[in-house]
């Protein structure tokens, strides 16, 4: 999508996607403009948070400009927003060298799967670690390779050469997927590591989900990554993914919120939930966190943002599963909310 078409606001592109949730709290009086930007993996789920909310808190006016998390984290260093978006944390070089204290707020969970245009294949393909890593390092680079025929018995793979596409923005999702790969094969640590914007051994780059999406739609025996609202809206098949038990797991509601289910919470909120231990979770899923100050000046805006977080943690929650997300788990949406309570 052009830039220039992704910087309306988000309030008309992700209106009436599906019904209104019953608000949580008492209207916001006045009218407060809130500046906003970051991740794309977020930006339907926002969208239909920010569209509800404003339906009765009409004088809270978002705008959101989806450009990724690293532009997200780096206009919320540097004050350009009044918050940011991202699906990985701040670094703690980042949070040190931040002018001001930076909130973590964690708002749901969401996942990105391995998507993938093979004609005459009408099954979905199952993947080992030891295949997506090596898909994206470049030591399996056809369809038919052993490794890729071991997870998918019965299923007549072609020997067609695989065309890999990546992200080139900075991006939460290819820190989720980079920070998964990470954590399953240690050439790809040694040789690529994760983060927000990653040195690709192999394929060929694409701007923003809508971009993976196109190239995969336009390009028979693809690759890549997608968040998986984007892979079911965009009508991009999707395969399971071999879990740190050894289970196949389709990526889902249920499957995203089994990935958080036994995490151990750190107090500033930033935490990886890739590759967990649990026999049904999802391994490739993450928490997006809105990046908000600590200490907001304007009175006005601090309201406004204090309402939108609280109604996103409450009544917004119900949203989630609807659009492909999952809900915070109970107890971490209670301590964000004590969090929030706090802003100064």
């Amino acid at each position: 999508m052009p830039q220039k078409l992704r910087s309306v606001s988000i309030l008309l592109l992700c209106a009436g996607l599906i019904g209104a949730a019953t608000p949580g709290s008492a209207a916001i009086s006045g009218t407060t403009n809130l500046i906003s930007a970051g991740s794309t993996f977020i930006y339907p789920m926002l969208g239909k948070w920010i569209t509800e909310f404003q339906k009765t808190n009409p004088g809270v006016q978002v705008s959101y400009d989806p450009v990724g998390s690293g532009r997200g984290i780096s206009r919320t260093l540097a004050g350009t927003v009044d918050f940011g978006a991202s699906d990985g944390p701040l670094t703690d070089d980042q949070v040190r060298r931040a002018p001001k204290q930076i909130l973590h707020v964690p708002v749901v969970l969401g996942a990105v799967v391995p998507v993938y245009n093979l004609p005459g294949v009408s099954q979905d393909l199952r993947f080992t670690p030891a295949c997506l890593a090596g898909i994206f390092l470049g030591t399996i680079t056809r369809w038919n390779d052993p490794e890729m025929a071991r997870a998918n018995p019965g299923i007549h793979l072609p020997a067609n050469e695989m065309k890999i596409v990546f992200r080139t923005d900075g991006s939460g999702t290819t820190y989720v997927w980079s920070d998964y790969l990470s954590k399953v094969s240690p050439e790809w640590k040694r040789r690529a590591g994760a983060g927000t914007s990653i040195q690709f051994p192999v394929g060929t780059g694409a701007q923003f989900n809508e971009g993976v999406v196109d190239y995969i739609k336009g390009h028979p025996w693809s690759f890549g990554y997608l968040q998986l609202t984007y892979a079911e809206r965009g009508g991009v098949r999707s395969g399971l993914v071999q879990n740190a038990a050894g289970n196949y797991i389709k990526a889902d509601s249920a499957s995203t919120a089994a990935a958080a289910a036994s995490t151990q919470m750190p107090d500033d909120f930033r935490v990886s939930i890739t590759n967990p231990a649990a026999a049904n979770a999802y391994p490739i899923a993450s928490f997006t966190w809105l990046l908000v100050p600590a200490r907001i000046d304007d009175s006005g805006k601090r309201t406004a943002i204090a309402g939108l977080l609280r109604w996103v943690l409450t009544d917004g929650q119900k949203l989630a599963a609807p659009m492909h997300h999952a809900p915070l788990p109970g107890d971490v949406a209670h301590r964000v909310l004590e969090v929030i309570d706090r802003i100064q």
